[in-house]
């Protein structure tokens, strides 16, 4: 039988300078400035009829993802964040992140930001080396990308993430392991750190840029991981890391992105914005819905009253591989009867499966609970194959 998992809300800002050559999500390249006012009319329109989702539950984290969000002001995320807690209850430790990009951070905007509720900041940053942002799209350099670092640092905020990807154009294992040691230090409490890949409909995808060979990269991962944990990071979740604190240790109050780990824990999640996806739990149906919204500014403005382009149940058969595909993502142990709760399906679905994954080293269940092996990590992309519906 299904049970309530905890609630999230993901808000989608579509708005960038320029599209990045590697960028797959839905994001298109400002034309004049950016109709605040009308957006977030539009998306507190679109919480509402989605508030019924919630179902009695308080929002446990929020983020504000795009696109650029930081190319909205300090005033409209006041605006839309107090909205947000007219149409639904928040938890009061509700962990509420922006993205932003270096190259649209202006000096006292972190602040701003701060003082509108939100108290995590999240940078792209991608690369320390001017060369390597150009190869990117980027709009920021290096010396812009320190800058909105110090700024998270003053900006008095619970927490900030630095991304940073690696196996760029050209890259070397050095080039790597460089921006690494400027990532680390600058000590931020959260590290994503991720490989670069090519993506179908992007500019990358039809004019390929050279990377790194096979070899290279594994040494580029490897060799980072072992860095990181010397610096004190712990690898969490496949490419995010946070940093080590003794005087923050539970759950409610450590360096992890909370947003994230509802995500992979297959919680629940309500999406408004241009292309938003949500997921929503209906125990009565004993179903779980997928939303998604209508995707290009133009005509998620004009809609006005229906933002939703698609939505459907998913189907039992594909709940096992759904489900896995999330919660291998994390390194933490979980209950086996999480499985049940999160799915509404028995357990008795995925039992030999998962017996033929322990016996191969992919995995262990001791004490009721599960958790992969560094094997299992390794060979991931086998292992949730084997929970494909035939």
């Amino acid at each position: 039988m299904l049970t309530l998992p905890p609630l999230s809300l993901y808000i989608h800002i579509p708005w960038c300078v320029q599209k990045c050559p590697y960028c797959d999500f839905n994001s298109h390249a400002l034309k004049e400035g950016v109709p605040e006012d009308q957006y977030v009319d539009a998306l507190l329109t679109d919480l509402k009829q989605d508030a019924h989702y919630a179902q009695g539950r308080q929002i446990s984290s929020i983020f504000i993802g795009g696109g650029t969000p930081s190319l909205l002001s300090a005033d409209a995320i006041s605006r839309l964040l107090s909205g947000v807690r007219d149409l639904v209850p928040l938890q009061p430790d509700c962990e509420i992140t922006l993205e932003a990009n270096p190259g649209t951070v202006e000096s006292d905007k972190f602040t701003g930001f701060q003082q509108a509720g939100v108290n995590r900041i999240s940078i792209g940053v991608q690369s320390f080396q001017n060369e390597k942002l150009t190869a990117l799209g980027r709009i920021h350099g290096k010396n812009e990308a320190l800058r909105a670092i110090e700024q998270a640092q003053q900006a008095g905020l619970d927490s900030f993430n630095i991304d940073l990807m690696h196996g760029l154009p050209d890259q070397s294992l050095e080039d790597a392991l460089s921006d690494l040691a400027q990532g680390i230090a600058m000590a931020p409490p959260h590290m994503s750190w991720y490989q670069l890949t090519i993506e179908p409909n992007t500019l990358f995808h039809s004019r390929p840029p050279t990377l790194p060979d096979d070899d290279i990269l594994w040494d580029i991962y490897e060799q980072g991981h072992k860095v990181l944990q010397a610096a004190g990071y712990r690898q969490y979740e496949v490419s995010a890391y946070h940093r080590i604190d003794e005087h923050r240790a539970n759950e409610t109050n450590d360096y992890r992105c909370r947003h994230n780990l509802n995500y992979w824990r297959f919680g629940d999640y309500l999406g408004i914005g241009c292309g938003a996806h949500g997921k929503i739990t209906l125990p009565l149906q004993n179903q779980i819905l997928r939303t998604s919204k209508i995707k290009h500014p133009r005509g998620y403005l004009a809609a006005k009253q229906q933002f939703v382009d698609q939505q459907s149940f998913i189907a039992n058969e594909d709940l096992p591989f759904e489900y896995f595909m999330n919660r291998f993502r994390l390194f933490e142990a979980f209950p086996i009867s999480e499985y049940s709760e999160r799915t509404g399906q028995p357990l008795s679905s995925v039992e030999k499966t998962l017996a033929d994954a322990e016996q191969q080293g992919l995995l262990t269940i001791e004490r009721q609970h599960l958790q992969l092996s560094l094997k299992g990590h390794r060979y991931l992309n086998s292992l949730l194959e084997s929970f494909l519906a035939d």
